[in-house]
């Protein structure tokens, strides 16, 4: 489905957040599974991979490393001019690694050229 979608969207840029391990080894295996096939994929598209930790997507978004998850979506909902939060949790978690992509490579949909 991955290269469906980079067939079908063109993406310039794939941004997705960098694997940690806290401290269910189930839930991280999975994950990490679920990443290498995105990560395969969008190479397999030429498709350029950024990755970004939480702490960086969360300095990104709101100017604080350490802000919580409501302080994340409503930064995101405001800088989007959205009128409500994003729902499931999952989308809002993936406009938000989008606007950190955009902020940390001066994107041109912030406002910016890339240098």
């Amino acid at each position: 489905g991955i290269k469906d979608i980079c067939t079908r969207y063109q993406p310039e840029a794939l941004s997705i957040e960098k694997l940690y391990y806290q401290h269910n080894q189930t839930t991280v295996i999975g994950v990490a599974e679920a990443r290498g096939v995105i990560l395969l994929a969008a190479a397999q598209c030429g498709v350029p991979i950024y990755e970004y930790t939480p702490m960086q997507v969360k300095q990104a978004v709101t100017g604080y490393g350490k802000a919580v998850k409501k302080q994340i979506q409503e930064m995101t909902r405001i800088m989007l001019h959205l009128q409500t939060i994003p729902k499931p949790d999952d989308t809002a978690d993936a406009l938000a690694m989008a606007v950190a992509h955009c902020h940390c490579s001066r994107s041109r949909l912030m406002g910016t050229a890339p240098r």
